[in-house]
């Protein structure tokens, strides 16, 4: 009987998984496996540095709703991937981490690159795998795809011992298993409650978050925010499951951002929050009324309760809980008593809207030099306005000022580092999605303290001819920190702060891709229709105001319960 080796029974089991992508960076301790996706239907995606190749995943995973795998060599390889993975754990996001380790024969050996690495990330996955027998491999791999999804989705680390990698194998040994879990429960109980606490109601709200979108709840949340007539906001990678655009969405859950948020938060009396988290972006549930009633809906039942006492816990899937509340509404034929009750409400949130958006069209549409980062983003805004563009957004500040101007109309098309703060997810995220998304416009806003970080990946997409368009928001420092403590010291300290200009849009050039330098507003619009006209991999570096403050530096400064004056 035929014999081959643990390498290839790993491939094997990333083809059966449907795998279209693998994002890695070669090593020693992973040959076994590249040696077998050569020539394969998986593209083994190549990045300059091994945090790039789990930002791509975690990004491909964002998008697809799908695990995304991210391969990488032991030892250094290994601790150059946490940070991508600490990112997707606290973005909800099914990322598969492989690497390569040292052999079970030669532990305490002192290898090369020897380190014990389970311990080390066990904290920051939903589970840390090591393989110990090599007819085995297919079995793991199974387990990683299925616990990445199982619940509230997120990342599964799985290390494969090298000598297990190249062990000849008896395929005869070898016990191939692939399990599909697409159980959606729903609480019908506590799901009929909804409807008594809804007509009890005067200001109600409804936040979709990272959970809606991931069970692909968009069509359900749409009819019952129109059956009821209530205002609706969505954070993370919920943005755009229901459009911005749409009359009852008040866009970003985010307090910060110009229109109705914060004056809802403050005002409401019952709240319904879907697949979210009581995280720091809603004060850990201290921006509502203590008197709010509050309802939330989760897959995963340690969330429920986290910051705040829950009036009603829901654990079900969102989808499956939109529609058979949707269902109930439909039955008991309350929508247009309920549309009615709200109606108050729901003018009391528009013209909140309009007039936090009218307070805000002054930074918007400011015409001073150096420019304002915030008009810098409505450019950028008003330029990608096909339904199917896609923006990523990093970087301190920028991050900040994107997020507070972005229109989301199509969900999937909005990225940014969410609750982690990683900076450097720019380029990664913005390679993922033109390589997810050919024939779509995709554009990075960047700070440049964020563009040092992976700055190779430019050559990354040139090299594999990957059209993406870079604006770097060039305040010369990291201005988060460097506003943060002016704020709480009355200065900033240079060393830590300050950059000093570099000409980015040249180095991209030298590397083959485009580039040009913008410093006044009226020559955005110009340079992003050359960039994309290009056709290449492109750098725009503009010049903005570096004494511009963010709501973001603002909080930062404020950290820890410090508060600047």
């Amino acid at each position: 009987m035929e014999k081959f080796i643990g390498g290839r029974l790993a491939a094997e089991a990333l083809l059966e998984q449907d795998v279209d992508y693998i994002f890695t960076l070669s090593g020693g301790h992973i040959t076994p496996i590249y040696q077998f996706l050569e020539n394969s239907r998986i593209t083994l995606f190549d990045t300059r540095h091994e945090q790039a190749a789990v930002f791509m995943a975690e990004a491909w995973a964002k998008m697809t709703r799908k695990p995304a795998v991210a391969m990488v060599t032991a030892g250094p390889g290994f601790t150059n991937a946490l940070s991508g993975i600490a990112s997707a754990r606290l973005s909800n996001t099914p990322v598969i981490l492989i690497s390569g380790v040292v052999g079970l024969d030669s532990s305490e050996k002192l290898d090369l690159q020897d380190m014990v690495q389970q311990p080390v990330i066990a904290p920051m996955v939903k589970k840390a795998l090591t393989c110990q027998v090599a007819e085995r491999i297919p079995e793991y791999i199974d387990m990683a795809f299925r616990i990445a999804m199982s619940g509230r989705p997120g990342p599964v680390y799985l290390e494969i011992p090298c000598n297990l990698l190249n062990a000849t194998i008896d395929p005869s040994k070898v016990k191939k298993v692939q399990t599909i879990v697409t159980s959606k429960p729903v609480d019908r109980e506590n799901t009929a409650k909804v409807v008594d606490l809804l007509k009890a109601a005067k200001n109600p709200l409804v936040i979709a978050g990272t959970g809606a979108w991931y069970d692909d709840a968009g069509a359900e949340l749409v009819k019952f925010v129109e059956n009821v007539g209530i205002p609706v906001f969505t954070a993370g990678a919920a943005r755009g499951i229901i459009s911005d655009t749409h009359p009852l969405c008040f866009e970003s859950s985010m307090a910060i951002r110009p229109g109705g948020a914060m004056m809802a938060d403050f005002s409401t009396d019952l709240v319904i929050f879907l697949g979210d988290s009581l995280s720091l972006y809603y004060m850990f549930g201290e921006i509502f009324p203590s008197s709010a009633k509050f309802i939330q809906v989760d897959k995963d039942q340690s969330e429920i309760g986290r910051n705040r006492t829950v009036d009603l816990g829901i654990v079900s899937d969102i989808k499956s809980f939109l529609a058979e509340l949707n269902g109930i509404l439909d039955k008991q034929a309350v929508g247009a008593n309920l549309r009615k009750q709200f109606e108050p409400w729901l003018e009391f949130v528009r013209k909140a809207d309009r007039e936090g958006k009218e307070q805000a069209k002054a930074l918007w549409e400011c015409e001073t030099l150096p420019m304002h980062p915030m008009r810098l983003a409505n450019e950028v805004n008003k330029f990608m306005d096909r339904e199917d563009d896609i923006v990523v957004a990093d970087g301190g500040d920028t991050c900040t000022w994107m997020g507070m101007t972005r229109t989301v109309v199509k969900g999937g098309t909005y990225l940014d580092y969410g609750l982690y703060g990683c900076l450097a997810v720019g380029l990664p995220y913005a390679i993922a999605a033109k390589l997810k998304n050919p024939d779509k416009r995709v554009l990075a806003i960047m700070g440049d303290g964020s563009t040092g970080f992976n700055f190779m990946e430019y050559h990354t997409a040139i090299r594999k001819k990957v059209p993406i368009v870079v604006v770097i928001a060039n305040d010369q420092a990291w201005g988060m920190i460097m506003h943060s403590q002016q704020l709480r010291l009355g200065h900033n300290i240079p060393n830590g702060t300050e950059l000093g200009w570099v000409d980015y849009h040249k180095m991209v050039e030298t590397m083959g891709g485009f580039g040009i330098c913008v410093e006044k507003p009226e020559d955005i619009r110009p340079a992003l229709e050359a960039a994309f006209a290009s056709g290449k991999t492109a750098c725009i570096n503009v010049k903005v105001d570096p004494t511009i403050i963010s709501p973001g530096s603002v909080a930062l400064a404020n950290l820890g319960g410090y508060k600047a004056s």
